[in-house]
């Protein structure tokens, strides 16, 4: 099937030509007709996906209703559709083990009573290849404690990823990109700190000895693979890919961004940005094709904060605001940071950190893929989405003192209870933070010291997280917490106190760079979304250096991150890999 074929067919042959896409929906290819013709096969699924989104309730549970239940009555009675007999047993669901049709033959019965629909899942997975029996067991079993109204979107969701997959055999269409991104964070998410590993988790922080080992193999493939003119790991680990410009601009795109993990964590928080743009560069050096710019791409060792008490550790250094102290900086072992580096190689003087700054006039920008970390765009059914500005924060941890007394014998009305304040605290927070747009505040820890079931919590300890779109915001939410705080323990005769331990600016995006992602985003055949991010990013850090931007890329499983259940679809991936092959073409265009 070819896009000129569905664009100039007739509605009932357009119909007829995307039967099997949507389980025994018609519709959807019937309302999708009248928004020819689609600039590309992604334009054609987006569309598919907004009539779904369009429709009425009453339809989208006849959609999820038109499915067969996983290794079903339709699947042991021969009468699944071709698509979703393959599927299944693709997935080896047709060979089940009498113990394993059990099992799911008992969650199908749980799942039902609860929902009242089938469980939808794309038994394909992310890759395309088909999960394995115990990936779903394990989804369908932690998706039967979902929210209704959560798990309905969220089914719907999973139709879409099927018909993705089943347009793309259609079209003949393998994206080839995605699926080597996927396998390279594959590859990389196998090196993990022993006692995670040994649980089958992910922790890489650090210089972590798993850390040296995802350096050193994208150092390789830098060179190796992807045809870097120059590779090298630099004084703080960093890994540092130069392809060279054909000469007419002398100035380089920066690009990347981090390789180190959180503990327990997903495959593809920074490191689907370093592999993206590495992917880029190898495209070009498989064209033999150099453009007026060099690229400069960047697998920051460190952003996520982890191990030390730094911030943007790995950036800093690039943009000159390392902080001599953080060399004598110690971690939760009470192993300094300078012979952490010494251990791994890497000079440990300050000297040498500092020659790594960068100069603003040598460089045309920085760009950064990232998944977005967040719902988003995985609730709008949109692959990818532009940033239009990095939240700055304030920090603090905060401590509420009253005072501890007899909980069976102290009236309510003469109490000091800390506890009781922070609660009000936390409350307070929430409401004045959804006062001001697109900020955030958290009280992420709670605790009180020495607490006991019987007396009444004389302090608590927590901590304050304040982010907003602007600096302005930012401090607005931060003045409201800060009075708000100081009210409830005065209203209550308490003492408190907060001690800041982070404050970011915001970095807004570049307009150019912002309309430069915009017209690649475009150049796809796909809505432009534009939203902010509230997670720190090592743009945040380069922003004090050059003009930034980003791209979002949509994350599955509700959109999760610093969580195992991280996850991108090939074909989003691919996405993301076309924007920033847009990017640069449109870029190079302009000398």
């Amino acid at each position: 099937m070819d896009l000129h074929t569905l664009n100039t067919a007739s509605s009932q042959d357009f119909v007829h030509l995307l039967a099997g896409i949507y389980e025994h929906s018609p519709w959807v290819a019937e309302r999708a007709a009248a928004r020819r013709p689609f600039p590309s096969l992604a334009g054609l699924k987006q569309a598919l996906a907004e009539v779904v989104r369009g429709a009425s309730r009453a339809e989208q549970l006849g959609l999820i209703r038109a499915h067969p239940e996983l290794a079903g009555k339709a699947m042991q009675s021969q009468t699944l559709t071709a698509e979703s007999s393959e599927e299944q047993s693709r997935a080896g669901l047709t060979q089940c083990t009498a113990e394993e049709l059990a099992r799911i033959q008992a969650l199908n019965k749980a799942y039902a009573e609860r929902f009242g629909w089938p469980f939808i899942l794309a038994v394909r997975g992310p890759r395309g290849l088909g999960l394995t029996k115990a990936e779903i067991m394990a989804t369908f079993a932690r998706r039967l404690d979902s929210p209704p109204e959560q798990e309905l979107a969220e089914c719907l969701r999973q139709i879409h990823r099927i018909a993705e997959i089943r347009l793309n055999d259609k079209f003949g269409h393998s994206p080839a990109l995605g699926n080597l991104l996927l396998d390279w964070a594959e590859e990389l998410a196998a090196h993990s700190e022993p006692e995670f590993r040994a649980q089958g988790q992910l922790s890489a922080t650090y210089l972590s000895e798993a850390h040296q080992t995802v350096a050193r193999r994208l150092q390789w493939w830098m060179q190796q693979d992807c045809g870097f003119d120059e590779v090298k790991i630099d004084a703080v680990g960093n890994v540092v890919g130069l392809y060279r410009g054909d000469g007419r601009e002398p100035r380089r795109l920066l690009s990347g961004s981090h390789y180190d993990t959180v503990r327990n964590a997903g495959k593809y928080d920074g490191r689907l940005g370093v592999l993206t743009a590495m992917a880029c560069v190898r495209a070009l050096h498989g064209a033999s094709r150099r453009l007026p710019f060099g690229i400069e791409v960047v697998a920051f060792a460190e952003e996520e904060n982890l191990r030390f008490p730094t911030s943007f550790l790995a950036a800093s250094a690039l943009t000159g605001h390392f902080d001599p102290a953080w060399l004598d900086a110690q971690d939760a072992d009470g192993i300094p940071m300078r012979s952490a580096m010494q251990a791994a190689g890497l000079p440990a003087n300050i000297e040498a950190i500092q020659a790594l700054r960068r100069r603003a006039e040598d460089y045309l920008g920085f760009v950064e893929v990232h998944i977005e970390q967040g719902p988003v765009l995985n609730e709008l059914d949109l692959p990818l989405g532009v940033v239009t500005s990095i939240n700055g924060s304030r920090r603090y941890l905060g401590e509420i003192r009253g005072q501890a007394s007899h909980a069976g014998t102290t009236p309510m009305n003469r109490r000091h209870d800390a506890a009781a304040a922070a609660a009000e605290l936390i409350l307070w927070v929430e409401q004045a933070a959804a006062q001001i747009p697109d900020a955030v505040g958290t009280v992420g820890m709670l605790k009180v010291p020495a607490g006991s079931i019987n007396v009444v919590p004389g302090r608590c300890e927590f901590s304050l997280d304040l982010r907003a779109t602007s600096n302005t915001a930012r401090d607005a939410l931060d003045a409201r917490v800060r009075a708000g705080l100081a009210e409830i323990c005065q209203r209550r005769g308490l003492q408190h106190s907060l001690s800041p331990t982070l404050v970011a600016d915001a970095a807004p995006s570049d307009p150019a760079w912002q309309a430069r992602w915009a017209r690649a985003v475009a150049a796809l055949g796909l809505p432009l979304h534009q939203l902010p991010s509230g997670a720190g990013h090592d743009a945040m850090q380069l922003h004090r250096l050059l003009p930034q931007a980003m791209l979002f890329v949509r994350g599955g499983n509700g959109g999760i991150s610093h969580n195992p259940l991280e996850a991108v679809s090939n074909d989003d991936a691919q996405l993301a890999a076309e924007a920033m092959q847009a990017l640069l073409d449109q870029l190079a265009q302009e000398f």
